[in-house]
């Protein structure tokens, strides 16, 4: 890969971007203290090349994998055990969104003494956390998408209420970052769609998220017009090394961008994985198009801005709601929530715990229950008139 797009960067975090930086991990390690590191990833990655030959790069390593796709305060508890047993003094979480936030919330909870529930993103409920307590994390991201690498929060699922938490601290954002494309070559194009997608809905919705904060605005925007040229040619082909780099920065440029806010996808996506076991990006993708659609009065002013920025004709609302529904066809993702096993004998509940979603302010038009029932019932049935 091109020097061009390899470099190291210090927003918002320590990231070191380029083909093969997978190597300076054990300095990654030792710039933050870390001796002891737990390798934090998920099932299906743990037997592969890439996180075998890191655990052996490693001194004193172990590897942790117990996690769901949606991961639970149960897989945070595991992988305590695990950290506790060995002994261990910080985090490499490897993978996925899954694998990240279990291991960003793993380091948070090392040295805490109330229950992670304590913790969820409320208030100044984060004040409650010892800052002593919080063990140092590495990211080594493996796909393009919820760019949780440079996020201060973990998604964990509360399987006894079927509710998704945010648990956030200042101090859980990753102290390094490699952000290496070989990583991410052999996802599979839809895979690397669905988390393309994800990343796209965390830049659209932060920057139609109502408030002043130009920073959150330029990043989003730039991020939209890296995802719209090159999660294409990724998904194309999962060879091309440069579109691999390009979505890897731009799911990380989503991710700073949405300390803005988000909105309704991910209000309605967060409680529908809860109860179906969606993949999280695959269901933002699918919702994007129908809340757009409920959001359109007061989305016109920028839509019309990200249309030409995206050089769409018509370059208005219209043109870029024609365009997401194009996109998403040539990608392989579904048009309706029922196509990925969704139905809607919990919609009301569905439509309540939407509400309580720490992302439901963020949307540009005022919500209630009843109208994210609807636009989750217009999701399913792919309808998108039923969602205006």
């Amino acid at each position: 890969m091109s020097n061009a797009l390899r470099g190291n960067w210090s927003f918002p975090t320590r990231i070191w971007a380029g083909a093969g930086r997978i190597a300076e991990l054990p300095a990654a390690c030792a710039q933050l203290g870390i001796e002891r590191p737990l390798v934090v990833t998920d099932r299906g990655l743990a037997q592969h090349p890439m996180v075998q030959s890191a655990v052996q790069a490693l001194t004193h390593a172990a590897l942790f994998a117990d996690i769901k796709s949606n991961p639970t305060a149960a897989n945070v508890e595991a992988g305590l055990q695990a950290y506790r047993a060995g002994k261990h003094d910080g985090v490499v979480a490897f993978g996925g969104g899954s694998a990240l936030d279990t291991g960003k919330a793993v380091a948070f909870m090392s040295g805490q003494k109330r229950p992670i529930w304590d913790f969820e993103d409320v208030g100044d409920w984060w004040t409650r956390a010892d800052p002593r307590g919080i063990a140092p994390v590495v990211a080594v991201p493996t796909t393009a998408g919820t760019g949780s690498e440079v996020g201060r929060a973990a998604v964990i699922l509360n399987e006894v209420t079927h509710q998704k938490k945010i648990i956030f601290h200042p101090q859980m954002m990753p102290g390094v970052v490699i952000s290496d494309a070989e990583l991410t070559v052999g996802l599979p194009a839809h895979i690397t769609a669905a988390t393309g997608m994800d990343a796209f809905v965390h830049c659209f919705e932060a920057y139609c998220a109502p408030g002043f904060h130009p920073f959150a605005d330029g990043v989003a925007l730039g991020g939209m017009r890296l995802i719209a040229e090159f999660l294409p040619r990724a998904c194309a082909n999962g060879h091309d090394i440069e579109a691999r780099a390009q979505m890897l920065a731009a799911a990380s440029m989503g991710a700073a961008a949405f300390q803005k806010g988000l909105g309704g996808v991910h209000a309605i996506a967060h409680p529908v994985g809860s109860w179906f076991d969606t993949h999280h990006g695959l269901t933002n993708a699918v919702l994007l198009p129908y809340v757009m659609q409920h959001n359109r009065a007061a989305i016109l002013e920028k839509s019309a801005l990200i249309a030409r920025l995206l050089d769409l004709t018509p370059a208005n609302f219209a043109g870029l709601h024609a365009w997401v529904l194009k996109l998403r066809e040539r990608l392989g993702i579904p048009h309706s929530l029922a196509k990925i096993g969704v139905d809607v004998r919990n919609a009301q509940v569905i439509g309540e715990e939407a509400l309580r979603d720490p992302s439901a302010p963020g949307n540009p038009l005022p919500l209630d229950a009843a109208t994210l029932e609807r636009i989750f019932r217009a999701a399913v049935a792919g309808d998108l008139q039923a969602a205006d």
